[in-house]
C-alpha cells in the first residue's frame, strides 16, 4: 500500500483519536463499534486491511472528505463522484466510496489548496526568490527607506561628481597640456611631465570612487539587510554596522584587483616570449589569444567572487572566509547568477543613460565649447558650464541606480542561502521575534 498524506500503512492504531465507537467514518460508512470501516461486500484482503493513523492532518489544510454530509463534491474526474459511468475512474459497489484512479484510495473533496504563504515581513517574501522578486525588491527597498537609501547614494555621488568635475576643470582642461601632447616640437620631458599628470589625476578620480562606492555599498547592504526583516534603517545604525567591516572590504577588494592583475600578466607572457623569440605575428597572435584567455578567467572569477562582500559583510568573518562562502554560494548556479546581474546591470546602465542625456543637451546648449570640447577640438577643452550641468545628470543617475546595484547583489547572497541552508527559517524566526506581519500568498518560483 502506497502511503499518502492523512493515511497510514497497515498495523498502525485503528481507533483515531475523537473517534466514538459505532459512528460512521469519514466516507459516510457505518462502523462497527471498534472505529474501522464495516466490512464490504466482496472478496476481503488477507491479513490487516487499511486502518486510519492517529495523526491526522492538521485543520485548515484538507477539505471533508467526499460525501460527507452537507458538502457538494467538486465536479472534475476524480474528485469523489460515485455511481456508474463516473468520469476519472470506476465507481465501487453501491455504499463504496469513489476511487479517483484505479488502485487508488478514497478521493478527498477539496484536495490540496497549496503551498502555505511564505513570510514577508520585508521588501522579499522569505523563500526563493524569481528575478523578478530581486529587481522588486531593490526597487522596494529605494522606495520604502529612501531617506536613508537616497542619503548614503547621495553622499557619494556628490563626493565622487565634484571630484570628477575639479580634475577635468584644473588639470585635464589644461591648455598647455594638451598642446604638449600634440605640438610635434614637444620635448619628451615635457609629454612625460603631461601623461604623468594626467595618469596622476586619473588614479586620484578612480581611488576616490572606489573608496566611496565601498563605503556607500557597505551601508546599503546593512540597509539591505534590516529591510528584508522589516526593520527601520537609519543612516547612523547603517554606518556603525558597516564601520567595523570597511577595512577587511577594502583588504578584500585590493586581493582581487591583485589576483586580476596577476592573472593577465600570467596570460601575456606566451605573446612576451613570442615577441623576444624574434616573432613578430606569432607574439601579437599569442597576445591576443593571452588576453581573450585572461579576460575569461576574469569574468568566471567575478561572478565566483560575486557574493563576498556581502557574506563579509553579514556574516562578519575574514577575507579569504568571504570568498569561500561566495564560492560555494555561486558553485552550481553560476550562469544564473551571470544573467541577473547583467540584467540589472543593462537596467542600471540604461537608466544612467535616460537621466543623463537631457542635462548633456542642457550642457550643450549653455555652453558655448561643449560640443567642440567633446570632439575633440579646442585642445579638448569643456567649460566649466558644461562640466557642472553634465555633473548634476551624474550625480542624480548614480543616486538613483547605486543603491538597486548593491541591493540586486544582496539579494542574491539571501536567496543563495535560501536555497541551499534554508537561511529563510532563521530570517522569519528573527522577524518573528519582532512581530512582523507575514506576506500575501504567492506562488514559489523555480528559477
Amino acid at each position: 500500500m502506497t502511503d499518502t498524506p492523512g493515511w497510514a500503512s497497515p498495523g498502525s492504531d485503528p481507533t483515531p483519536e475523537g473517534r466514538e465507537p459505532g459512528t460512521s467514518d469519514t466516507a459516510g460508512r457505518p462502523g462497527n463499534g471498534s472505529g474501522a470501516p464495516a466490512p464490504q461486500p466482496g472478496p476481503q484482503p488477507q491479513g490487516p486491511g487499511a486502518q486510519w493513523s492517529g495523526q491526522q492532518p492538521p485543520p485548515g489544510q484538507w477539505s471533508a472528505p467526499a460525501g460527507a454530509p452537507g458538502q457538494t463534491p467538486p465536479p472534475g474526474p476524480g474528485w469523489g463522484r460515485t455511481g456508474p459511468g463516473a468520469p476519472g475512474g470506476y465507481a465501487g459497489p453501491p455504499g463504496h466510496s469513489g476511487y479517483g484512479a484505479p488502485g487508488g484510495y478514497g478521493v478527498w473533496g477539496g484536495g490540496w489548496g497549496g503551498p502555505p504563504p511564505a513570510a514577508k515581513p520585508g521588501v522579499i517574501p522569505l523563500r526563493p526568490l524569481g528575478v523578478g522578486e530581486i529587481l522588486d525588491g531593490a526597487v522596494s527597498t529605494l522606495r520604502t527607506y529612501w531617506r536613508t537609501v537616497l542619503g548614503i547614494s547621495l553622499a557619494l555621488a556628490l563626493v565622487t561628481q565634484i571630484t570628477t568635475v575639479l580634475v577635468q576643470g584644473f588639470f585635464l582642461n589644461d591648455m598647455s597640456a594638451q598642446s604638449s601632447l600634440s605640438d610635434p616640437a614637444a620635448t619628451p620631458t615635457e609629454a612625460f611631465r603631461v601623461m604623468g599628470e594626467s595618469f596622476l589625476s586619473s588614479m586620484v578620480l578612480g581611488l576616490i570612487t572606489v573608496i566611496g562606492t565601498l563605503i556607500a555599498t557597505a551601508m546599503l547592504t546593512s540597509v539591505t539587510s534590516r529591510a528584508v526583516l522589516g526593520r527601520p534603517a537609519t543612516l547612523g545604525e547603517a554606518w556603525r554596522e558597516a564601520r567595523p567591516q570597511l577595512w577587511k572590504l577594502f583588504g578584500q577588494l585590493l586581493l582581487l584587483a591583485l589576483m586580476g592583475i596577476g592573472i593577465m600578466l600570467a596570460a601575456s607572457v606566451p605573446g612576451v616570449i613570442g615577441f623576444l623569440s624574434g616573432s613578430r605575428g606569432a607574439g601579437i597572435a599569442l597576445l591576443v589569444l593571452g588576453f581573450l584567455a585572461g579576460m575569461v578567467v576574469l569574468v568566471w572569477l567575478t561572478v565566483r567572487f560575486s557574493l563576498a562582500a556581502p557574506a563579509l559583510m553579514l556574516e562578519k568573518q575574514g577575507i579569504v572566509h568571504a570568498l569561500r562562502r561566495s564560492t560555494k554560494l555561486v558553485q552550481g548556479s553560476w550562469w544564473r547568477i551571470l544573467g541577473i546581474q547583467l540584467l540589472a546591470g543593462l537596467i542600471v546602465a540604461l537608466v544612467r543613460v535616460v537621466i543623463s542625456i537631457p542635462f548633456t543637451v542642457i550642457a550643450l546648449i549653455a555652453g558655448s565649447d561643449g560640443l567642440s570640447g567633446m570632439l575633440g577640438q579646442n585642445g579638448g577643452h569643456l567649460s566649466w558650464t558644461f562640466l557642472v550641468i553634465v555633473g548634476i545628470g551624474a550625480v542624480i543617475g548614480t543616486t538613483i541606480t547605486l543603491p538597486i546595484s548593491a541591493c540586486v547583489t544582496v539579494f542574491l547572497y539571501i536567496d543563495q542561502r535560501i536555497r541551499r541552508e534554508g537561511l529563510d527559517l532563521e530570517l522569519a524566526r528573527a522577524a518573528g521575534a519582532q512581530g512582523a506581519p507575514t506576506g500575501a500568498p504567492g506562488p514559489v518560483p523555480g528559477s
